[in-house]
């Protein structure tokens, strides 16, 4: 107890000189529910659980900026996720963010761990901001033999953003440090956006490359394309979007995955309540040993605000799939039946 409370006043002092010579922001959001879902398991019971990023993950982190003059800036982030229900880290110290880099009129470029272009510019149009509960925005359903999804972050990345009037646009590059093929692990995404009078429209693409296989001579590439849309009315916000997949195998007889993910929403807001309705649908190809699922889940959620930084939150689910085939309502947890409905209650906190 004595080393964690000294720990934490190293930390402080430290934080607190940082302030005084940069601009340096300690932030967070915690957010904890309560879940009930059915199909919880292999006997087909329910479940009743405390889960940890209802709304949005789980996190903390230190950001902060120097003024070099001339407008180019100094910048860094470190963010780490927090298992809510438990109180243990979420993977790695850093796993969300760990990089530092500049920024001026050029833009931004950052060095390290990071979202990819992808990530930054397809979160923008999804309804449910991929919370954790209930979005397949950057995956599918995990019951599957893929899900059919994005690669949210890089290690060992170098991202470029820039911005012009209503335009954003980038570039991620993830080194695949494999010594003597530079194209062995690679990673790389690029996309835009446009936001103006109402209208948004956004497109991206991303590649991931696995290691060559010596037997082949070829190696895994998993690409991923996305286009999506927005329109603004008064208190009504709607959002569409859509992600191409396609998993090139590189081992011998080993078959290619492919699957199209669609979306689309409606969000009313007029403070302080918020309410969401979304459909999930993902149309899966070329499974090799049964018939496609094609699964779909629908999804409503309420918000209502008690400040500026403290959210209420209640959500509801429902999942199915084709053929038989199991179908789970989250991206990380798997699904024990053709059906799965879920509801979702919650509170989020945001420093």
């Amino acid at each position: 107890m004595k080393k964690s409370a000294l720990a934490l006043a190293i930390l402080a002092a430290l934080s607190l000189n940082a302030s005084a010579q940069t601009n340096v922001q300690i932030y967070g959001i915690m957010d904890a529910g309560v879940e009930y879902v059915n199909h919880a398991a292999a006997n087909d019971g329910s479940q009743v659980r405390v889960i940890s990023g209802g709304k949005n993950t789980s996190r903390w982190g230190f950001r902060g900026s120097e003024d070099l003059g001339g407008g180019l800036k100094a910048i860094f982030n470190l963010e780490g996720g927090i298992l809510m229900d438990t109180g243990a880290q979420d993977g790695n110290l850093f796993k969300r963010q760990a990089n530092v880099g500049l920024e001026g009129d050029f833009g931004q470029v950052v060095i390290g761990r990071s979202f990819t272009t992808t990530y930054d510019l397809v979160i923008k149009f999804d309804p449910m901001g991929f919370a954790p509960n209930y979005s397949w925005a950057t995956s599918g359903s995990a019951t599957g033999p893929s899900k059919y999804g994005m690669t949210t972050a890089f290690d060992n990345l170098i991202k470029y953003t820039g911005h012009t009037g209503g335009f954003t646009y980038g570039a991620t590059i993830g080194m695949g440090e494999q010594a003597g093929n530079n194209a062995d692990s690679r990673k790389y995404a690029v996309g835009g956006s446009w936001f103006g009078g109402g209208f948004g429209a956004m497109a991206a693409y991303e590649q991931v490359n696995g290691n060559t296989v010596p037997a082949t001579g070829n190696r895994d590439k998993t690409t991923a394309f996305h286009l999506g849309g927005e329109y603004k009315a008064g208190p009504m916000t709607y959002q569409v979007g859509m992600r191409g997949y396609k998993l090139q195998a590189g081992k011998a007889a080993t078959p290619d995955l492919r699957g199209d993910t669609y979306w689309a929403g409606a969000t009313y807001l007029v403070y302080p309540w918020t309410l969401t309705g979304a459909v999930y649908h993902v149309n899966t190809k070329n499974l090799p040993t049964a018939k496609d699922a094609d699964p779909t889940m629908y999804v409503a959620r309420a918000m209502y605000s008690l400040s500026k930084r403290v959210w209420l939150y209640a959500a509801v689910a429902h999942a199915s799939a084709d053929h038989g085939q199991l179908v789970g309502l989250s991206r990380d947890d798997p699904g024990f039946g053709t059906t799965q409905t879920g509801v979702t209650t919650g509170i989020q906190y945001r420093f």
